[in-house]
């Protein structure tokens, strides 16, 4: 590493990820070898990276650090080359990738020199993408062709004064900062689906060593299991109490109340992340009508519906768990399909790679129905029909084709509200109960809400060994 001071934020910040003491620089003696423009005349320790590897409590881990201090971290030829040679490295070793950003963009004095060693960079990243987690953190600016760095990595982190914009936000036609900024980090956190969380430096870098404890290190060796000292068969008292937010149901279900949360801020209708059962790490997939704070007071409610971002949201999360052997378990309380101009641009598509995502899944998985699972919006979430391993169902859940009243208005249209309500009790006890779903098997088994825990456990220990084939293809197309 020589002689660079903590000072320098780059340094500073691959310090503070990685175990005291572990961080190894490769290429540190490394400097841009343009001639054109003075750039000779030009300081470029590092070429404005460092790059190397050190662990992330004993966890092997790769990582690089733009440095904004030298050429404002533009990118340049051997700038991409030594992130690109990281990727190399830790494609061989089976370790994750750990990108710190801070960047003015593409060097301009190195041209295509710059444009050809970058344009390998996303080759890099496509080629390691479902064989190592990768991991992006923007600290400063990261715009234009950058941008898609953080869109190939499987988990972004945005400072909350960091900049990522594609154009900047005056760039765009009709617009201004001053009138919507853009590139901020609670837009690109609540609007694009590509932050995962946003917050100071010291919290996105002790966010990250949590994360990679929660991952396998690549795609056939799995290092995230762990001792747990959680009672397996606790009872998760009142937990319907808060079924409408899974942020509340699942920390009850996992153990010692560990959870992970992905892209919290977009599609707050869908939840996704990370938890802990038995030890092992479970992908969570939840529908979320209720979001309340810390006072139990609801500071956000939705109607029920699967929308577009949340079904594309889930998708994502559900392909990235199926890469790297993580099960799935999926909390279903969905009433039918939400209704909008957007929607309808968007959602058929999206519900259709959520869909997808669960049928051509492979790893354990397994759904617990806790309110409601009404029509095809219940079927894409992981049901039995799509290749769900085992589901159950709260004992006051609500299984069928729509809410009893509606259904009994349209069999039924023109009779009096007497022979409404009668039909529609009729119809709720026929078809819509969780025993008429168990009865023809669509159920496997009808459970207390406070012996959630036990019972997923259950299931995922029993699914451990399985092993399931698809059709022999290149890939699919959805």
């Amino acid at each position: 590493m020589g002689n660079r001071s903590t000072e320098n934020a780059a340094y500073r910040r691959i310090l503070s990820l990685l175990d005291a003491g572990s961080f190894v620089e490769i290429g540190g003696a490394v400097t841009a070898r343009a001639t054109d423009f003075n750039m000779p005349e030009k300081d470029t320790p590092a070429d404005g990276v460092i790059t190397g590897y050190g662990v992330i409590d004993g966890n092997l881990a790769y990582v690089y650090s733009q440095d904004a201090s030298v050429l404002n971290g533009a990118v340049g030829e051997m700038h991409a080359k030594k992130i690109a040679r990281i990727y190399d490295m830790a494609m061989k070793m089976g370790a994750p990738v750990i990108g710190l950003i801070d960047c003015a963009g593409l060097r301009l004095q190195e041209s295509t020199d710059a444009l050809e060693a970058f344009g390998m960079l996303y080759q890099k990243q496509a080629l390691a993408s479902g064989v190592i987690p990768q991991i992006s953190a923007v600290f400063g600016s990261c715009g234009g062709g950058l941008s898609v760095v953080p869109g190939l990595t499987d988990f972004t982190f945005m400072e909350e004064k960091g900049r990522l914009f594609v154009n900047s936000p005056n760039a765009i036609p009709g617009n201004e900062v001053s009138k919507c900024d853009t590139a901020s980090a609670g837009f690109q956190s609540k609007y694009t689906g590509l932050v995962d969380e946003t917050g100071s430096e010291e919290e996105i870098l002790s966010w990250i060593r949590s994360l990679i404890l929660m991952l396998p290190c690549n795609n056939e060796e799995d290092v995230s299991y762990e001792d747990c000292s959680d009672d397996l068969n606790r009872t998760c008292a009142d937990i319907e109490a808060g079924a409408e937010d899974p942020r509340i149901t699942l920390p009850l279900i996992s153990d010692e109340g560990i959870f992970f949360e992905t892209k919290r801020h977009f599609a707050k209708d869908m939840v996704t992340g990370f938890i802990k059962l038995n030890g092992m790490t479970v992908g969570a997939v939840a529908n979320c009508r209720k979001v309340y704070d810390g006072e139990a007071n609801a500071v956000a409610e939705y109607d029920g519906s699967l929308s577009a971002d949340g079904a594309g949201k889930a998708a994502e999360f559900v392909t990235f768990c199926d890469a790297f052997h993580i099960p799935v378990l999926t909390l279903t309380n969905v009433e039918g399909f939400a209704a909008g101009d957007y929607e309808e641009k968007h959602l058929a598509k999206a519900v259709a790679k959520l869909t997808y995502a669960f049928a051509n899944a492979t790893v354990p998985k397994v759904s617990v129905i806790t309110e409601k699972a009404f029509g095809t919006a219940y079927v894409a979430m992981n049901s039995k029909s799509t290749g769900a391993d085992m589901v159950y169902a709260w004992k006051e859940a609500k299984i069928g084709m729509m809410d009893p009243s509606l259904a009994a208005k349209i069999m039924y249209a023109g009779e009096d509200m007497a022979v409404i309500r009668e039909k529609a009790a009729a119809y709720d006890s026929l078809q819509n109960s969780p025993l008429s779903a168990a009865s023809r098997g669509y159920v496997d088994t009808i459970i207390e809400p406070a012996d959630t825990r036990k019972y997923v456990i259950g299931a995922f220990e029993m699914l451990f060994t399985k092993r399931e084939e698809r059709p022999v293809k290149m890939h699919g197309t959805v």
